[in-house]
Order: structure tokens, then C-alpha cells, then sequence
């Protein structure tokens, strides 16, 4: 979450008339994360999230994301749901940005991943899976194996400012995946990018995901190296396999990975990583100037990678 687009009181007041919330009584930005521009917005009747749609996400794709936040919590799942104006639409446009008013799910992203936030995660994350599984509508991962390419040209001629040889490291890693990249997979509706700082807890569980805006259809396996790579480092990136054991384990008990998925998962990880690589290296070198949003460090992402790209098989995450 970020703010890249200030909205006005009177824009405020306008776009709220479209709904029945109650009286503002207070209005402030999130800086966290680096996508949208996000608001958590307090009335006489409740608290919610504004939301302004920026940078990545298409308008096009709204539809999707708006709708699998309803089917999941229709499911049982719990996570925010979009709120309708009068006239029961939920998606509309404020300062020349789709925009999308979210009720407030209650909860506490952790500042410090304890093993147990990663037990819960597993089975919550085999649950969404699951409950995914009849979602309507179909979105592609733009962010995978066809998109990583394209990206990384948009940065190619800046990377030595990060650091020297990156852009020529970073080609070869991809054309690797790209020969390799596993196809044959159990596939479905992902979140895709599952960070902490995207999932709460409350009272010893978890409370529920939020910022579904990278979600798509892709294979289930890449979710979990999503997670490895956001959950199961430490801050010096000393991975941690008690935490990747846990996770892995209690996703399993809900649903059971195939052989192939086992097999893997190393290399999917490898391409998690550099996804996250790649839209950090994009962020730190074209971040817009006042931007209440801070970028971040992509090199942490390139010791991930190799951390990775050395591992032997599923027994490195703690696998039997």
C-alpha cells in the first residue's frame, strides 16, 4: 500500500455522497507497500480502505479481483469485500483513478514471523486454493515466466546503478528459466503475492488476506515459493527451515502436493524470487518523485535467488 494520488476534501465528500457511510470522521494515507494508493477511511458507521488504482494494475482487471474477494468470502474465507454505493455498484473513478471502497478486516500483519505465523499461513493458503477452485472468472499471471522478460528490459540499462553486472546476471537467469520452467502443474486461482505485511492475525489466528490485486490463475506451487521467499528469511536472508517445514507441512494436510509439485518447487522458487527481483528493480530506479512510499532493496531478492538456485530438492525446505 502506498499514496501516489492525493485526494482533496471536497473529492472526498463528492465520491462518499455515492454511499451510505455515515459522516467522515477521519482520513489518512497508508505509505506501506508501493502498488496503489491506499486510505483507511473512518465513518459514524464503520471503518474501511479506499483504495486508488495506479502503476500495474489494469482496470480491466478489477472485475476479476473485485469478484474473487466476494466468491472467496461467499466460501467462508475471510478476507475484505468491496462495498457498494446506492447505486449497488462497488468499482467507480475518483482523481481520474478507477477507485473501490473495501470494508476493514481486523487483524495485525506480524513485524516478526514467528514459526507458528507460518503454520497458519499454510493451511490458510491451501484453503484459499481450495476455495478458488469454482471462481468464475479467468486472469493470466503477467507477472510469470512471459512477463519476466519484457520487465527486466524496461530496467536493463539502469541495473549496473544498483549494482555492477546485475543486468548481464539477470539475463542469464532468466533465459535459464525459461528453458526450464515447469508447465505440467495443479493450477488455479493464486494470490500471488502473499507477504506479511498481506496477511493478519488475531488472538493466535489468522485473521485473514488482503490486496488481492496480483491475483490470477496460475499453479498452485508458485504460491507457496512466493511464500518461502516473503516468510521463511530471515532479515539477514538466512533461510530458515523450521518456518519452511511448517508451511509447507500444514499446507499439505489441507492439500496434498503431487509429486511434481515437490520436484519443483526449488525451481519455482528460483522464479518467485526474481519476479520480486524484477518489479523491486523497476520501483527503486523509476519511483516518482514525492511519492509517499519508500522503495525497496531489490538486491535482497537477487540472495534469495541464489540461495535457490543451490538447493538440492524439497529436503533443503525441510521435506522429507
Amino acid at each position: 500500500m502506498a499514496v501516489y494520488t492525493e485526494v482533496s476534501d471536497e473529492d472526498l465528500t463528492g465520491f462518499l455522497g455515492l454511499y451510505g457511510l455515515g459522516e467522515v470522521t477521519s482520513f489518512k494515507g497508508i505509505a506501506e507497500g508501493v502498488e496503489n494508493s491506499n486510505f483507511l477511511l473512518r465513518t459514524t458507521l464503520g471503518t474501511y480502505i479506499l483504495t486508488l488504482y495506479e502503476k500495474r494494475v489494469r482496470a480491466a482487471d478489477l472485475p476479476f479481483f473485485l469478484g474473487l474477494m466476494q466468491h472467496l468470502s461467499s466460501k467462508g474465507f475471510a478476507c475484505p469485500l468491496p462495498v457498494a454505493g446506492k447505486d449497488g455498484e462497488s468499482l467507480r473513478a475518483l482523481c481520474g483513478r478507477p477507485a473501490v471502497i473495501v470494508s476493514f478486516l481486523d487483524g495485525l500483519s506480524p513485524r516478526r514471523v514467528q514459526p507458528e505465523h507460518c503454520r497458519l499461513l499454510g493451511a490458510a493458503l491451501a484453503r484459499m486454493h481450495l476455495a478458488g477452485a469454482d471462481f468464475a472468472l479467468r486472469r493470466e499471471n503477467d507477472l510469470s515466466l512471459a512477463g519476466w522478460r519484457p520487465l527486466f528490459e524496461l530496467s536493463r540499462a539502469r541495473a549496473h546503478e544498483v549494482r555492477p553486472g546485475l543486468a548481464e546476471d539477470l539475463g542469464r537467469e532468466i533465459a535459464a528459466l525459461e528453458k526450464t520452467w515447469p508447465r505440467d502443474l495443479p493450477s488455479g486461482v493464486i494470490h500471488a503475492d502473499l507477504f506479511p505485511d498481506n496477511v493478519f492475525f488475531l488472538g493466535g489466528r489468522l485473521s485473514g488476506f488482503i490486496d488481492f490485486y496480483f491475483a490470477c490463475n496460475d499453479l498452485f506451487a508458485y504460491d507457496l515459493a512466493v511464500c518461502l521467499n516473503a516468510w521463511c528469511f530471515e532479515p539477514d536472508n538466512a533461510f530458515n527451515v523450521t518456518k519452511a517445514r511448517l508451511l509447507l507441512h500444514s499446507y499439505r494436510a489441507v492439500r496434498p502436493l503431487a509429486p511434481g509439485e515437490l520436484e519443483a518447487l526449488p525451481l519455482l522458487a528460483r522464479g518467485a524470487a526474481l519476479r520480486f527481483l524484477l518489479t523491486r528493480l523497476y520501483d527503486w530506479l523509476h519511483c516518482p518523485q514525492g511519492a509517499l512510499v519508500k522503495p525497496k532493496d531489490p538486491l535482497e531478492y537477487w540472495d534469495k535467488l541464489r540461495f535457490h538456485r543451490d538447493v538440492r530438492g524439497p529436503g533443503d525446505y525441510g521435506l522429507d
